[in-house]
């Protein structure tokens, strides 16, 4: 069998996930080309050596440059903070390594449109990794619209919810600085809303945004603990967030549908709730990633007195990716995610075909977060210009 030489820039909480997705996804998924986990890159060089040592990573590397360079490394897996995404995806492209790369894209579109370009002039092939996607009951949803089940769509209401941060005491970790994260729940967590509407729902044609904060300074956070949310207090003073702590969305769609985004870390109780209801003609679609196996569906032409909603148990041979892993009734979980998008990323590579989503779709979605953000500092409403290719 072919191998498909992997090296992976990053190995905290997204090191973790990926690579133990490589490692899953030729165990449980019949591919032309196995993983083979060459090279893990990253600055602390004795963590770096850790990391390998237990995941069963070949070589270290600190310079992500030098990893790049190897002629015996085929994929650059990006799973770092999106303020390191740029540079290392053109680096890789025009190295003419594929690439797996974790959301946010970049850091606005203008990086975003370059890094698109230079892929493709390169021809490589890029994906971003929005995993939800490869949820089986997001990817039966979808199944569902296409097949008519719900009919004409009129209404998508999302929010993604998240609790780590209301405690005032938490440190200034990077997700609240500008200059490391962009922005706050707006790119970070509504960057997966905006990529399921676009996967579900259709084009983004116009956005009006509020956003807010809740807590303007925070501890300074120790640096070690920049890359978790379990991280620490300096104890060396305050810093101010310049973030949004919150924010709300409403759209337009150019099928005509309309849609609202939540996105928050303050609420309290939801550790990492991703939720979505869609409205049309013949029924409805509602989905909770916290019951991620399940998918609730209405069905308005069923008989009178019969109406309702009905929870459908995604985990039957029929049902997507299911048939790869456990008998009816048997639930899977967020790591599986991975895996599907590993699976799917390897069939991309070896068959030489393109593989959603990828920096195209990375790129609108970025260019509705940005239309967002201009909304909410302007107070009106934002037109999305996009280009024709």
């Amino acid at each position: 069998m072919k191998e498909l030489r992997i090296g992976i820039i990053g190995y905290k909480f997204m090191g973790r996930a990926h690579t133990n997705a490589w490692i899953k996804a030729p165990l449980f998924f019949d591919l032309d080309a196995k993983p083979v986990l060459k090279v893990v890159c990253g600055r602390n060089e004795s963590a770096v050596k850790g990391f390998a040592a237990k995941w069963g990573w070949e070589e270290v590397e600190t310079d992500w440059e030098k990893l790049i360079s190897r002629d015996d490394i085929d994929v650059i897996d990006i799973a770092l903070p999106q303020h390191l995404h740029y540079d290392i995806a053109i680096a890789a492209a025009k190295a003419g390594k594929h690439i797996f790369c974790e959301k946010p894209m970049a850091m606005n579109s203008a990086q975003a449109e370059e890094m698109l370009e230079v892929c493709e002039a390169n021809g490589v092939t890029h994906y971003l990794n929005h995993n939800y996607r490869r949820v089986p009951a997001i990817a039966l949803a979808k199944h569902m619209i296409d097949e008519g089940k719900i009919g004409r769509i009129y209404h998508w209401r999302t929010a993604y919810q998240q609790d780590w941060i209301t405690d005032p005491s938490f440190p200034l970790t990077w997700q609240l600085k500008k200059e490391l994260a962009h922005a706050g729940p707006q790119w970070d967590l509504n960057s997966h809303c905006v990529d399921l509407a676009i996967f579900l729902i259709g084009q983004v044609n116009s956005v009006s945004t509020l956003t807010t904060n809740f807590i303007t300074e925070r501890p300074l956070a120790e640096e070690s603990g920049t890359g978790n949310l379990r991280a620490e207090s300096s104890g060396k003073g305050m810093g101010q967030v310049t973030v949004e702590d919150a924010a709300l969305m409403h759209v337009t769609f150019a099928n005509g549908a309309i849609g609202s985004f939540e996105a928050t870390r303050f609420a309290n109780g939801r550790k990492n709730r991703l939720s979505f209801e869609i409205y049309g003609s013949k029924g409805s679609i509602s989905f909770d990633l916290e019951k991620m196996n399940e998918l609730q569906y209405y069905n308005e032409e069923d008989p009178s007195g019969y109406k309702g909603f009905k929870t459908i148990l995604v985990t039957e041979g029929s049902h997507p990716y299911i048939s790869h892993w456990w008998p009816p009734g048997h639930i899977i979980g967020y790591e599986h995610t991975f895996i599907h998008a590993m699976a799917d990323f390897v069939r991309a590579v070896t068959g030489n075909k393109g593989i959603e989503p990828n920096f195209s779709t990375g790129k609108e979605v970025i260019q509705v977060l940005e239309a967002g953000l201009q909304s909410a500092k302007e107070k009106r409403e934002v037109i999305i210009n996009h280009k024709i290719p």
